[in-house]
């Protein structure tokens, strides 16, 4: 498997973790103390480290660092909006659509050697 395939799959997967131990206390644990609160998304954030850190081993043996970045924007942002909708009952916004827009220009812009390539 490409590893761009490989990078991307474990950085979807650390930043459903991550997205978890940032936000989800503020559901489930609003009730208690934030040091809880804090421990308990420390231990999350450590398996979005194992992830993570591999990830973007993989990534950059093929991508640069502004294309690793960009990629975990996007893929912040993808699991975000799910996570907000469906997890917290966040209403679906329109700026959801404009910073994927936004995102979707900053792909091109990192990556426009590449695609100007494939298109000559």
């Amino acid at each position: 498997m490409h590893p761009v395939v490989w990078s991307i799959g474990l950085l979807v997967i650390s930043n459903v973790f991550m997205t978890f131990a940032w936000y989800a206390h503020l559901k489930d644990l609003n009730h208690k103390p934030w040091i809880i609160a804090a421990l308990v998304s420390w231990g999350i954030a450590l398996l979005e480290y194992l992830f993570q850190v591999p990830a973007n081993r993989i990534g950059y043996t093929v991508l640069n660092l502004g294309q690793l970045k960009i990629i975990q924007e996007v893929i912040t942002l993808s699991v975000f909006v799910p996570f907000a909708i469906f997890y917290m009952n966040e209403p679906f916004r329109l700026d959801f659509v404009w910073a994927g827009l936004c995102l979707l220009a900053a792909v091109f812009f990192i990556f426009r050697p590449q695609i100007m390539a494939y298109l000559s």
